[in-house]
């Protein structure tokens, strides 16, 4: 069951999603942490964040709509009362999800997570509203996105993934410009910008009017896109988006993922995660497959 890439190695490829497994440690009497192969922190920036007021979250079809407004303690917290009870979990890998409004805001956070101990990798979140372009998000503009993979990447100490937005033209353009400024690896989709409106009130459900739409209504498109930005560069790609069952997971790698990450599963069940990762064992036993990893971009294209 064991992956690897940017020189990482997960004992196994179910990875929890940045934004639905708090800290990682608030998961450790839900979870065996080290049942899974990583997690993905809450986004982490410069300072505290608050995020938007409630309402927040609320369920779609097949999904949810969310505006959390990237809520979190700030990396100084974060260092000083998340990071060191992880160490009990060594085999479950911590990814450090980073955001910023500047280039400098990205730079400092991550200057202050590579004297910290017992990080795997930072995941760089690049749909946050780059401030210097008029509020365009980083992921959405490509010399926006080139110049900060490049900039990150020459102060990081360790292996530097990017979590690409689905709000572009395209997904591929996009990782091709990431792996050419330095990134070690590309995660993919982020969420989709939705909105959704109370028709008996006239306003919209979110106080933030529009916010990320997840969950298994946009799988598909999700697994088209890794497909996509799989055979555009040649540094490894997460898949995630609507993961809910291990057929899911498949999915993701056979278009050629090398890892999955899974997120809003865990609303709705917890230990999503961990069951997966059983899942996708007992997957591969009953299918004779004997190495997870050879699942990886093994899709059978009919030749045109």
């Amino acid at each position: 069951m064991k992956v690897q890439f940017a020189g990482i190695e997960l004992t196994n490829p179910v990875i929890a999603a940045s934004g639905t497994f708090g800290y990682g440690i608030e998961f450790e009497e839900i979870v065996s942490l080290e049942r899974i192969g990583a997690f993905v922190t809450k986004g982490i920036s410069l300072e505290p964040m608050a995020g938007h007021p409630a309402p927040r979250i609320i369920q779609t079809a097949a999904g949810m709509l969310n505006a959390i407004g990237l809520q979190n303690i700030g990396v100084a917290e974060f260092i000083e009362k998340k990071l060191a009870p992880l160490r009990r979990y060594p085999s479950c890998k911590v990814i450090v999800n980073v955001f910023g409004c500047t280039v400098g805001e990205y730079k400092q956070v991550v200057e202050r997570l590579n004297d910290a101990e017992g990080i795997a990798a930072y995941e760089l979140n690049v749909s946050c509203p780059n401030v210097h372009a008029g509020g365009m998000a980083f992921g959405s503009d490509s010399g926006s996105l080139e110049y900060l993979v490049h900039e990150v990447r020459n102060i990081a100490k360790r292996p530097l993934i990017v979590k690409l937005s689905p709000n572009v033209t395209s997904i591929a353009a996009m990782a091709r410009v990431c792996a050419s400024a330095g990134a070690d690896a590309v995660s993919l989709v982020n969420t989709f910008l939705a909105m959704s409106i109370d028709v008996e009130t006239r306003k919209p459900r979110l106080t933030n009017v529009t916010g990320g739409l997840s969950g298994p209504a946009i799988k598909p498109i999700a697994v088209r896109m890794v497909y996509e930005a799989a055979r555009a560069v040649s540094i490894p790609t997460i898949g995630l988006g609507g993961i809910v069952t291990p057929e899911d997971a498949i999915e993701f790698m056979l278009a050629g993922a090398t890892a999955v990450q899974v997120g809003t599963a865990s609303y709705a069940d917890p230990r999503a995660t961990e069951r997966l990762a059983k899942g996708l064992e007992a997957w591969c036993r009953s299918h004779h497959v004997e190495r997870v990893a050879t699942l990886t971009g093994a899709i059978d294209v009919p030749q045109k």
